[in-house]
């Protein structure tokens, strides 16, 4: 069986009941993962201008924040991916590009 895993060595952390440097970083990458959605749905429903650029600024250095979080992870080793096959790349490929065929007078504009 190909070994299809994408991570780095994992960083030991200490064990206990206490929170460890892990479990701070992973609450605070959920925590930020909840607050770029959260965001995101405030900037699809504001209507007041100023209002929205503040939103906007405070909404990109959330996720920046949070790129920086799940890369810190993953170099740790505490994020691992999966890679995909080529195969299955092309086969999704395929599949969404007949929906947009299918579905939107746009399609082949935007192919």
């Amino acid at each position: 069986m190909q070994q299809n895993k994408i991570q780095n060595p994992e960083t030991q952390v200490q064990q206990s009941p206490q929170m460890n440097e892990r479990d701070f970083i992973n609450d605070i990458l959920a925590t930020e993962k909840y607050l770029t959605s959260a965001y995101t749905t405030a900037l699809n429903e504001l209507s007041h201008q100023a209002l929205y650029k503040d939103l906007l600024t405070v909404s990109n250095e959330t996720q920046d924040a949070q790129r920086h979080l799940y890369n810190l992870m993953f170099k740790n080793g505490w994020y691992k991916l999966e890679a995909a096959e080529i195969q299955k790349i092309q086969q999704s490929y395929d599949q969404f590009s007949s929906y947009l065929d299918q579905q939107s007078p746009y399609g082949k504009m935007m192919q």
